[in-house]
């Protein structure tokens, strides 16, 4: 969950600077390739809304959404789809892509040319490109900083992490790509000397490094002095090295984008909120690294929402992991739990907690002895004649 909301927190760059439609008088800058457009004219390319329908492609959503495409002079919609389908994609995926990113018919030929052999590089499966070229066409016609691009792909793979993995950042996380690979690098050193320092050993390094950074790749835009920061403010809390290295791992390295003031904030907060001392508040935070996390926003939005549940603070700070849990979550399993008569609020949270999987696991066992008889009706009764 926490990674799913970084994501959506990063910004997407595109080879293309998108129109913004409450300012449809200023046009984008492409710095991936050169073009020009005739400022005087406010009339659509026919030319290029013709290809559009040659290729099946719904001129009515690109007219609502990015009606900028089809005014520029210089568009490559013919080539573009050639591309598409030399990479094995059919007619519906073509329109498709076209209909969701259509700033890739400014892109020059030549420049997704090239990056369609940097992607095929970790992503050898032709379906498999054209289902991910589809989900994320964005990623894919962001061809600026291609050098970049084919240098860090390189370095992830000597680094040992997957295609697959390395194939996800390119759709997910496209903006690491565009750091000079040597920032890459300098970061992937400094995550390796604080794991060092911090008490972790030469031989787990590698496992854990890759897995900090498949779990969230975001952790590279972050700089050496945020970082240094963080683990010295950390420390100054009370949290030993290997506290610390903990927090790390259960908060998939996204610890290290919260700044000294905001993870102050909810340790104020939470502290007040759950009348506890330094000590007893540095566990529940061992229980629940989230309540770092979070802003203090969350927090009480979710223990008020537990309360009004009937939960008592007592049983929140006895399983504080359900503060990972949205108000609107918490509401629809309480309403499941009461209708098997089982009351949250008059025993312990466990049964509330963890993720969907978890939860339909323990409802599904409270369910089959909810209803299981007190005796087997088909077995033989022994009775004493």
């Amino acid at each position: 969950m926490l990674w799913k909301l970084l994501m959506r927190s990063q910004p997407c760059r595109l080879c293309t600077c998108r129109k913004m439609l409450s300012a449809p008088k200023y046009r984008p800058f492409l710095v991936c390739f050169t073009y020009t457009t005739n400022s005087q004219s406010n009339k659509e390319n026919k030319r290029t809304v013709e290809k559009f329908h040659k290729f099946s492609v719904d001129i009515r959503k690109i007219r609502r959404y990015k009606g900028w495409v089809l005014l520029e002079d210089e568009t490559y919609v013919e080539e573009i789809a050639n591309i598409l389908q030399q990479l094995g994609a059919d007619e519906t995926a073509v329109a498709s892509i076209l209909e969701l990113c259509p700033e890739a018919i400014v892109c020059s030929p030549t420049a997704v040319n090239t990056q369609r052999e940097l992607w095929q590089s970790v992503c050898k499966n032709q379906e498999e490109l054209v289902k991910l070229i589809e989900q994320f066409p964005e990623s894919f016609f962001n061809v600026k900083d291609q050098k970049n691009q084919k240098l860090n792909i390189q370095f992830f793979q000597e680094l040992g992490l997957r295609n697959v993995v390395i194939s996800r950042f390119l759709t997910t996380a496209s903006s690491i790509f565009h750091n000079p690979v040597e920032k890459n690098k300098q970061m992937i050193r400094v995550l390796q000397e604080n794991y060092l320092n911090l008490g972790g050993s030469e031989a787990n390094m590698k496992v854990w490094l890759l897995k900090l950074l498949s779990q969230n790749p975001f952790i590279l835009l972050n700089s050496s002095a945020a970082i240094k920061e963080t683990l010295e403010f950390l420390q100054e809390q009370g949290f030993t090295n290997f506290e610390i290295l903990q927090l790390l791992s259960k908060l998939k390295g996204f610890l290290f984008q919260l700044g000294p003031r905001s993870i102050q904030n909810s340790i104020s907060f939470s502290k007040n909120a759950f009348k506890c001392t330094d000590h007893d508040l540095k566990q529940l935070v061992l229980k629940c690294p989230a309540l770092l996390y979070y802003p203090v926003s969350v927090l009480e939005e979710r223990i008020q929402g537990l309360l009004k549940e009937g939960i008592s603070i007592a049983q929140i700070r006895e399983t504080p992991m359900v503060l990972e849990l949205t108000p609107q979550i918490v509401q629809y399993r309480i309403r499941k739990l009461n209708s098997l008569g089982y009351k949250i609020k008059d025993g312990h949270l466990a049964n509330l907690n963890g993720t969907k999987k978890e939860f339909e696991a323990n409802f599904g066992k409270i369910q089959t002895k909810k209803g299981r008889p007190l005796f087997n009706p088909v077995a033989p009764l022994h009775v004493d004649e």
